[in-house]
């Protein structure tokens, strides 16, 4: 069986913090290097608003994405991408020709539940 290059402990795997939360804006981001949406995505009581920039703009339009619900990244440090400053990062895979298709949920789930 072919696993990964480097095996992490479960520790390591909890220090990632992945919850869902529902997009609440999308807004165009001309400015990005690359086409990108700046995005700001509610995991709700504990965690509040945070933001974005996502490079999805193959596969969703903007008036697509207030409502979905989405898996990020809430515990990396901020980051400044342009004018703009990043919180999360959404989580993505590729599809082969070099777009981006969001992780989902299948079901509504509450927002802030944590990936396990």
């Amino acid at each position: 069986m072919k696993t990964s290059d480097e095996s992490i402990s479960f520790d390591d795997f909890l220090k990632v913090d992945v919850r869902v939360g529902t997009v609440v804006d999308a807004q165009p981001f001309p400015e990005a290097r690359n086409p990108a949406y700046k995005l700001w995505v509610d995991f709700g009581a504990d965690l509040g608003i945070m933001k974005t920039s996502v490079q999805i703009t193959k596969h969703y339009a903007l008036k697509g994405l207030t409502g979905r619900q989405v898996a990020a990244v809430v515990n990396f440090p901020p980051k400044q991408i342009g004018k703009f400053m990043s919180e999360i990062l959404v989580l993505g895979f590729p599809d082969g020709a070099g777009g981006v298709v969001m992780i989902q949920p299948t079901q509504q789930v509450p927002n802030g539940g944590r990936l396990f």
